[in-house]
């Protein structure tokens, strides 16, 4: 499949800012009015878990940059590099300070579902591993994620692609499920056969 698209640095189109920076752990509050998610609450392919993430409040002088609607949230340290794609945030929502906050700037020609794909595909990772940097833990700095190259196809093929991916995820989905339900209906048959009582 031949799809025409021009390079640009991710940079131009996406602006890309650290996570709130909390001071030490983020405390949970139960009764805090601003959810704060972090690595553990991220799937490349589902986004952000929001039953997972802990209500907490923020201290300091930061400024919050709220979390909205197709924003992406970038992993950019340990062994695995990866974007998702936010749905609505349930009340106001802040990154952790291990996350990168990213947001398509208005007027730009990315669709965000399709560059969180984009990032998460061979070629892109790729890059990234060969930018990242560290001895302990590799990290990617972000002037180098800015620098990065993302190819941008048009607005109508980007929709495609983001559609596609859908329906191939939607297929694993139902795979995975078919494969579950004939191993229950193994389980079955094999619990019945060891309850027999063997008369007859």
């Amino acid at each position: 499949m031949s799809i025409h698209a021009i390079q640009i640095a991710l940079g131009e189109l996406v602006g890309i800012k650290a996570g709130y920076p909390f001071r030490g752990s983020i405390e949970n509050l139960p009764g805090g009015s601003v959810r704060a998610v972090q690595m553990k609450d991220l799937d490349p392919v589902e986004g952000v878990d929001w039953n997972t993430v802990i209500h907490t409040r923020l201290a300091g002088r930061g400024q919050a940059d709220w979390l909205v609607a197709d924003d992406l949230l970038f992993v950019s340290r340990g062994t695995r590099f990866y974007a998702a794609c936010i749905d609505p945030p349930p009340g106001p929502a802040v990154c952790g300070p291990h996350l990168f906050h990213l947001r398509v700037k208005p007027g730009g020609r990315l669709v965000p579902a399709f560059l969180a794909w984009q990032i998460n595909q061979p070629p892109f990772q790729r890059e990234l591993q060969r930018s990242a940097e560290g001895s302990s833990q590799l990290s990617v700095r972000r002037p180098v994620l800015e620098a990065l190259p993302i190819g941008v196809p048009s607005w109508d093929d980007q929709r495609r692609i983001v559609e596609l991916a859908r329906l191939a995820r939607r297929e694993r989905q139902l795979h995975l499920q078919m494969l579950r339900n004939r191993e229950r209906l193994f389980e079955s048959i094999a619990e019945s056969l060891a309850a027999a009582d063997g008369s007859g």
